[in-house]
């Protein structure tokens, strides 16, 4: 039958319990949940007090969240209802539940959809152990107690096989024995995992990988107890078509850079143009999750992992962008630019480090001068410095291409009939990366930097400002670099007229 959604109807009555519910996939899974399935039950959340706030605090701010204004306008705030905070943490023992919320959740629960993790490539083993290995570990011991359970769906990562340049949609051997490690990361001191480091990840380029790898084997170990799956996303980036074209509210990878490249402070761009850059949309993913398990529970035997990917099927190349990058910053600009942006791509990090300290450091000497002299906070030379120092352990991700094989998923999408190839497409074949690139800057320039279309015109004005005080900003330089010549050399401003355009010529190769 074609006429109805039977992904839709699997979820109609069911109640969902998610973990990382109000991170970027979190709250598009949510939202997508109470759009497009409006017969589904309750959604449990697994939520900590943050900040300050109590999670009844946290969960009345739902509703102000831009990622439900699509959903508002066709329902009121009283569909918030469904969601029922349960105050916890993935990082505790026994995810710190209450013996009544974890009753509840047991008595209740029918759908897992697991996709908290810490995600922070540079932090150690001991909370990358606690959250993404216990932390699956207890998910699993809670599904296993739970009364009526139809699929439990496990977000991992593209990258936990990063130590291979090519990955098939299977769980490949563990990196290590789950309980060993575990009894050394609570035995050993930080400073001591830190040297055994390299040992311990046995060609994990972080402990991110590592530990979302060895989880992955945690729900293996379940898999013939009740209905699961895995679904591995690349880098997850805005959205292609909802809730909103260019959605999002991740700084992570390109939303990170294209804004502060259409600020002005990011200029110069580490990376390979021709290799593979993975991108996935966040709709993508959540229409994956919801898919793949609708089709495990019907399968209700066996795993199956599926890549969230595009490396295989369309993929992006940053060459695609080379001509229009900087069109994009200039056509839609940001009214709080403070320097005339310019972005270039630079093949090596030897090369973006000569060009960070005139590019970047330099300029950013000046702004930070200026935001004390006008009582603001100086930032920008300690942002370009925190970029420097990561760029050691990111140049792996930054150089490398990988190529994640996705047959399962092609044939998960030949599963969907019309209807639900329409409501949760998973196809990225029909993706236009240069629109979806626009878009994706626009996504940026509203939810990141906080500007309206309406700012556009008053916007471009600034630019046209910006672009007179840039070039005002390298005729100096290059006029100072000159006077320092000709005095080293003992030449006349006159005699050595030729140096500025052989020094403006190499200023542009920075």
């Amino acid at each position: 039958m074609t006429g109805e959604s039977l992904v839709r109807a699997f979820y109609s009555g069911k109640n969902f319990f998610i973990t990382g519910g109000t991170g970027f996939v979190g709250l598009c899974l949510i939202e997508k949940i109470l759009r497009c399935i409006p017969d589904s039950g309750k959604i449990y959340l697994l939520m900590r007090p943050k900040k300050g706030k109590e999670i009844s605090e946290r969960l009345k701010e739902f509703p102000g969240h831009p990622v439900f204004e699509k959903l508002l306008e066709n329902h009121s705030k009283d569909i918030f209802n469904k969601l029922i905070p349960v105050s916890g943490d993935v990082g505790v023992e026994d995810l710190g539940l209450s013996p009544e919320d974890r009753q509840l959740l047991v008595d209740n629960v029918n759908v897992v959809i697991h996709s908290a993790a810490t995600l922070d490539f540079e932090e150690g083993l001991k909370p990358t152990v606690k959250i993404n290995v216990l932390g699956t570990k207890r998910i699993l011991e809670l599904c296993k107690q739970i009364k009526d359970l139809k699929v439990m769906v496990h977000v991992s990562s593209a990258y936990v096989n990063s130590f291979l340049k090519e990955a098939e949609e299977k769980i490949y051997e563990t990196p290590g024995d789950v309980d060993s490690v575990i009894n050394l990361v609570n035995r050993l001191s930080d400073e001591a995992l830190e040297d055994m480091e390299k040992t311990i990840l046995r060609g994990h380029p972080n402990t991110y990988t590592f530990t979302k790898h060895l989880a992955e084997h945690e729900v293996k170990n379940c898999s013939n107890l009740f209905p699961c799956t895995i679904v591995r996303p690349s880098m997850i980036v805005a959205s292609w078509k909802e809730p909103v074209i260019g959605w999002t509210c991740s700084k992570v990878g390109p939303q990170g850079f294209l804004m502060g490249a259409a600020k002005g402070v990011v200029r110069r761009l580490p990376l390979s143009t021709e290799n593979i850059a993975d991108y996935i949309p966040v709709d993508v993913v959540i229409n994956q999750l919801l898919v793949a398990g609708w089709h495990a529970a019907k399968q209700k035997s066996g795993l199956t992992v599926y890549h969230c990917t595009t490396s295989t099927q369309n993929p992006f190349r940053w060459n695609m962008l080379n001509s229009v990058v900087n069109e994009m910053l200039h056509n839609y600009p940001l009214k709080s630019a403070v320097w005339y942006p310019h972005l270039q791509f630079v093949p090596s990090l030897f090369l973006f480090r000569i060009s960070a300290i005139f590019v970047h450091f330099f300029p950013a000497i000046l702004l930070d001068m200026l935001l004390r002299i006008t009582g603001g906070k100086p930032i920008l030379f300690r942002l370009h410095k925190n970029v420097w120092n990561s760029l050691a352990r990111l140049e792996t991700f930054i150089f490398s291409e990988w190529r994640f094989h996705n047959p399962n998923t092609r044939e998960l999408a030949t599963q969907l009939n019309s209807v639900d190839e329409d409501l949760f497409y998973i196809n990225i074949s029909s993706i236009y990366w240069i629109e979806y690139f626009v878009n994706l800057h626009l996504g940026v320039r509203r939810y990141l930097n906080k500007e309206s279309e309406k700012s556009i015109p008053a916007a471009k004005t600034k630019d046209a400002i910006l672009k007179v005080a840039h070039i005002l900003w390298q005729v100096m330089i290059i006029v100072l670099l000159w006077f320092i010549f000709a005095a080293i050399f003992g030449f006349t401003m006159l005699q050595s007229c030729w140096a500025p355009a052989i020094m403006y010529y190499l200023y542009t190769l920075l």
